[in-house]
């Protein structure tokens, strides 16, 4: 296999960063540490989703019909294709607006670009891309701030409404629950293999469909009363970002290994080594609360931690909603969306089966 058809970059982008996408988060018992001394702080009444269960994005109550959603997010090229790279970070970013159920409404543009090293029409197609997904989204980007920097850097700060009544935390999952994945997992593996030069054409092809989807079942998903607990996949995977849901709901989960979706190829992939080493990080932080089948191979326990870069929706709803839930996936054209586990009464820690 060989990168042959694979988009033509004049710069190779992801030469100038030491990581790429969501696999530049911090890992997660670093951010632990670092936050550890701002969680005492004093907030005000009308701030409904702070930073005390690591949720996806700030939701502050503005009135009796709307709560304003606040996030942020950007990361170094995880593709050389500079309007892909804008695409990728800008969906990333806007997906945590969905994930807390709400629609989103305006965007800033947060760039760092080495100006001595790139051309100026090489980040204008970063810019370029990163728009296309806005205007996709029904969004403007209203603004920004821009920085002469070592590594490229691209995101996003978005804004967006939900109603305080419909907000989707990822701390109200309640025994039973079923657990739905939006998107397959494995973009850190393609990631991986794309620096390698080990992917083809249809594999890079499937990584962008999949980081360039927006998530937008969350707006309707918002609706569902049966939906107790709403957040996206990115760079601490899926065993990560599940942990989190049942720190926040005090409750355990258990996967299926054999139902969770995977992208092309990536089985294959992972198997010949192709691993980013934020998915070794991942497991080194959180390995501890996680029990694995003696079955699990190495190379599934790579794919559960594998960091996802504008990953897929992690939803918790009754089990006699799971229907209703897959639906909206499907009507939004998520066709992989898939059960893959439930939570259940018990210290919080994930069971994966096989």
């Amino acid at each position: 296999m060989n990168s042959a058809n694979l988009p033509v970059s004049p710069i190779r982008l992801t030469s100038f960063s030491h990581g790429g996408g969501c696999g530049c988060k911090v890992a997660p018992g670093v951010l632990s540490e670092i936050l550890r001394g701002v969680r005492n702080f004093p907030v005000p009444k009308e701030l409904m989703v702070g930073i005390e269960t690591a949720d996806d994005a700030a939701v502050y109550r503005l009135n009796d019909e709307q709560a304003l959603i606040a996030t942020t997010d950007f990361f170094m090229p995880i593709v050389d294709d500079p309007r892909d790279f804008g695409r990728i970070a800008a969906t990333n970013a806007i997906s945590d607006v969905y994930a807390m159920g709400g629609t989103p409404i305006m965007a800033l543009a947060l760039v760092g670009m080495p100006i001595d090293k790139l051309p100026l029409e090489v980040i204008g197609k970063i810019l370029e891309g990163g728009e296309s997904v806005c205007a996709a989204a029904g969004i403007p980007i209203a603004g920004g701030h821009t920085i002469d920097s070592v590594e490229p850097i691209y995101g996003l700060v978005v804004m967006g409404l939900v109603h305080p009544a419909r907000v989707k935390t990822n701390a109200g999952a309640r025994p039973g629950d079923v657990l739905i994945l939006g998107k397959p997992l494995g973009v850190g593996v393609l990631s991986a293999a794309l620096k390698k030069g080990a992917l083809d054409a249809a594999g890079y092809a499937a990584m962008i469909a999949s980081t360039t989807q927006l998530n937008t079942p969350g707006r309707r998903l918002a609706h569902l009363d049966a939906v107790h607990a709403l957040t996206d996949v990115t760079g601490f995977g899926l065993l990560g970002h599940l942990l989190e849901i049942c720190r926040g709901a005090k409750l355990s989960a258990v996967l299926d290994m054999a139902a969770i979706p995977l992208l092309t190829d990536v089985a294959r992939l992972a198997t010949a080594g192709y691993i980013t080493g934020a998915s070794a990080r991942n497991w080194t932080a959180y390995g501890d609360d996680v029990a694995l089948d003696a079955a699990i191979t190495t190379m599934q326990r790579a794919l559960l931690t594998d960091p996802q870069t504008s990953g897929g929706l992690l939803v918790a709803c009754e089990p006699v909603a799971a229907d209703a839930v897959l639906e909206v996936f499907r009507a939004e054209g998520f066709a992989a969306a898939a059960v893959i586990g439930h939570m259940q009464s018990g210290p919080a820690q994930v069971t994966v089966r096989c």
